[in-house]
């Protein structure tokens, strides 16, 4: 009897020790895929929030990816297994524009991902060099219409290269407003607006936490934004869809999983990081990077990025950008 006491006290204790040591054991932490370059914006709020919600989800880990416009970190996300430890940045290049920008994609931008929230907008702005805009009296986006149409082929705009936002941008605001001006590719968004503020080209549509310094300086005027409402950033610049009703291409990114993560995660994911989105301290520090937090539920999340898809796909068609 006493050995069999023994035993059984010992198989227990060994229970119990098994059963602490699983419950010691540190949780897995998740990876958050950033398709691009550490330091810029999107890398900014993603290790911004990866901070804010670690008390709930435990530790998530930044990892940077970039290459290809973003694909080879979406491409990453895609692919992982759907356990809800890998989630990834989607962004207006990844999932709206590179699907039609490239010949070839290595994953499918409206079925390989789970929404999960978006996390912000960050408005575009169209600018004019403050020098030019006195010389030709444009004060407004119907002042330079009423130019470019008074004096064809005058004009030019500049941008981050072929296919970027500022080009599809650009296409889309001649398209709408029946109006020529010459696109200017140039090798990234800070060679174009250093074109501008020299005066080598007239005009760009430029991210405006990029552009905001040199409005702030008087070197560029803000002539519109390009969201549907007036930017809480640039109070005081109407929208170009005030004349051009419907023009909407501001930049945005969110977070997704990839597709068949269960929707329990899913809606775990969202709850913590729409709560950090709500935060008042990441309105306040996204507010720095003038970027607008935009927390909603997966589902809003998904048609968005349906909607942006089918948009961009008659955006980059138009232009005929294409990326081999």
């Amino acid at each position: 009897m006493k050995t069999r006491h023994f035993l059984l006290t010992l198989l227990s204790s060994a229970t119990l020790l098994a059963t602490g040591q699983a419950t010691a054991q540190p949780q897995r932490p998740i990876r958050l895929v950033v398709p691009y370059a550490a330091g810029g914006p999107i890398d900014v709020t993603a290790r911004m929030l990866a901070e804010r919600v670690k008390d709930v989800l435990g530790p998530v880990i930044i990892d940077n990816k970039p290459g290809a416009g973003g694909n080879i970190g979406a491409d990453i996300v895609a692919k992982a297994p759907p356990d809800g430890l890998t989630i990834g940045i989607a962004a207006t290049a990844t999932n709206a524009v590179n699907p039609w920008l490239y010949s070839k994609i290595p994953f499918n931008a409206a079925t390989d991902f789970a929404p999960i929230t978006q996390m912000v907008r960050v408005p575009n702005v169209l600018v004019m060099n403050a020098d030019t805009a006195k010389r030709l009296h444009i004060e407004t986006v119907a002042d330079l219409i009423r130019y470019a149409k008074a004096n064809p082929a005058k004009l030019n705009y500049g941008s981050g290269g072929n296919g970027s936002a500022g080009h599809l941008a650009g296409d889309l605001f001649k398209k709408e407003a029946g109006i020529f001006a010459l696109h200017i590719p140039y090798n990234g968004g800070n060679p174009a607006q250093l074109a501008l503020i020299s005066g080598q080209v007239d005009f760009n549509f430029d991210n405006l936490a990029t552009a905001a310094p040199n409005i702030r300086s008087g070197k560029l005027k803000a002539i519109a934004v390009t969201t549907l409402q007036r930017s809480s950033s640039l109070p005081e610049v109407p929208p170009v869809a005030d004349t051009l009703k419907g023009f909407s291409i501001d930049t945005w990114w969110g977070l997704v999983a990839p597709a068949g993560t269960p929707h329990d995660v899913v809606v775990k994911l969202n709850q913590a990081f729409v709560a950090a989105l709500n935060a008042p301290e990441t309105k306040t520090r996204f507010a720095s990077l003038l970027a607008e937090p935009v927390g909603n539920s997966p589902e809003q999340f998904g048609a968005f990025m349906k909607t942006e898809l089918a948009k961009y796909e008659k955006v980059v068609k138009a232009t005929g950008a294409k990326v081999d």
